[in-house]
């Protein structure tokens, strides 16, 4: 077989850090308030000064257990915590207590919808090798660069310091950038719906290592895997799996060498470039923690938080398709954000009807939301409120037209729709007699087009449709009106 017919098979592997949005870190009371001075939560622990001890915070395993339970993880009966040898100006222990051997909980998956522009969405499941929890490093600020090389001088903000990290590690189940984007995607959604996480890329509380390589086919053994560090956007994460996917490839294609290291997606360039060669788990030489003690969680420990998880994103997806008739498309928009879920749900409890009140709240109330940067917990507009608007266009109250003048003013201020539909005047015009009234008017200034009607040019209903609603500002009931121009038009 030639180079060039060769079908070359991508294999990718994901390790998502997920920050737990747990008020203080991992082992010590200090604050993990995000964007506060540098250098202003931190202590002896944190700093690893002589004599200090961690203990862990009750809440981070609860949150890494909850967010194992809602990636199909087995928990472990039995785990501990590890010493992670590294050194490196942003880890002021000189070492990271992470988990090694025996983590908190592995062999788990989820099922990712898979949708592409003029591609058919797919559902692919993919296995979840591990969630284990860790501490995070500082952060250095490079002056003079937004990067060590060039940079004049770096300082260290040590506030992210021990902050508590679930660190999850896909199987190499990934195929292509969009599945491994839309895999990320699907992991910040289910930690937001947990509220273990606020997911915030752009804040770091959620980042992710892409590892990469190509073989000639599914026979052949793995090829020499490549790691991209830290990004943050699911953009990124599919530019820099195709480009590194076409860069590995040429390079065998060229008899190059793939070698084993870790690079960096440069987002200006649309590129991955060298960082430093890959280290294996023997360079941070593990050791179990002295000063921590193992990890039990019981049964009815488990049991109960269990018992307090939400419904996760995927289930909603398919109970909106089912149950609702919502198309995949609604579904996936809805369930996005669980604000946004939970507020289609009231709105559907309270008597709207599901294709409707999705249509609203995907359309012109999230365009409200993104533009004044509102979450749906936020607005003014009560699902109560928006569930009898739309009554009153199913019961033809008020037109559709009507509804989206009236929209703006309940969106800033709430309040009932069929008051302020009272107040300004603007209930449907449903008396056939009026209508019939306004028709013969239209008629009677209009020979010319009522001639080519009559005379086959159909479409002119389409102008006498608006003309009545200019005369009636919108207000006649559309459904009447079109059945009394037809009558009348036609004699």
């Amino acid at each position: 077989m030639s180079e060039s017919n060769v079908s070359w098979e991508v294999v990718i592997g994901l390790e998502t850090h997920v920050q737990l949005g747990t008020k203080s870190k991992i082992f010590t009371s200090a604050s993990t308030n995000f964007g506060d001075d540098p250098n202003t939560h931190i202590d002896p622990v944190v700093c690893g000064l002589p004599g200090t001890l961690p203990v862990l915070n009750k809440k981070v395993l609860e949150y890494a257990v909850k967010a194992a339970m809602a990636l199909n993880l087995n928990i472990a009966s039995h785990s501990k915590f590890d010493r992670k040898q590294y050194f490196y100006p942003d880890l002021p222990k000189n070492y990271q207590i992470s988990q090694f051997d025996e983590p908190i909980a592995e062999d788990g998956w989820i099922e990712v919808e898979v949708a592409e522009k003029g591609k058919e969405t797919y559902i692919k499941k993919i296995g979840i090798e591990r969630l284990h929890m860790e501490e995070d490093a500082g952060k250095l600020v490079h002056a003079g660069s937004d990067q060590l090389s060039g940079s004049t001088h770096s300082l260290v903000d040590y506030n992210r310091a021990g902050v508590a990290l679930a660190e999850i590690v896909s199987k190499p189940d990934l195929r292509t950038g969009r599945e491994a984007a839309e895999y990320a995607a699907e992991i910040r959604r289910i930690m937001r719906y947990l509220g273990v996480s606020d997911g915030n890329m752009q804040e770091g509380s959620l980042r992710c290592d892409v590892n990469i390589s190509v073989r000639p086919t599914v026979n052949d053994p793995f090829g020499t895997k490549v790691e991209i560090k830290n990004m943050n956007s699911f953009s990124a994460i599919q530019k820099a799996c195709e480009y590194e996917i076409k860069r590995q490839i040429k390079a065998y294609e060229s008899g190059e060498e793939v070698k084993q290291e870790t690079r960096l997606w440069d987002e200006a360039k649309q590129l991955t470039k060298s960082m430093r060669s890959k280290e294996g788990s023997s360079d941070y030489r593990y050791f179990p923690d002295p000063d921590l003690g193992p990890i039990e969680v019981s049964h009815d420990l488990k049991e109960k938080w269990r018992s307090e998880l939400p419904e996760l994103p995927a289930a909603k997806r398919n109970r909106y398709a089912s149950e609702l008739g919502l198309s995949i498309y609604d579904a996936r928009v809805l369930t996005d954000e669980s604000s946004m879920a939970k507020y289609f749900e009231k709105v559907v409890h309270e008597g709207g009807a599901a294709k409707s009140s999705a249509n609203w709240i995907t359309g012109d109330i999230a365009a409200f939301i993104k533009s004044n940067r509102l979450s749906f917990d936020q607005l003014s507009f009560k699902p109560k409120e928006l569930a009898e608007m739309l009554k009153m266009i199913d019961l033809g109250e008020i037109s559709g037209k009507i509804a989206k003048e009236i929209l703006p003013e309940l969106l800033s201020k709430g309040g009932s729709p069929k008051q302020l539909v009272k107040e300004r005047g603007l209930g449907m015009i449903g008396d056939p007699k009026i209508i019939e009234e306004i028709i013969d008017n239209l008629i009677l200034n209009h020979p010319n087009e009522v001639e080519s009607f009559r005379a086959g040019k159909t479409k002119l209903l389409g102008f006498f449709v608006g003309q009545l609603m200019k005369e009636t500002k919108g207000k006649a009931d559309p459904k009447l009106a079109n059945q009394l121009l037809n009558k009348k038009l036609l004699g």
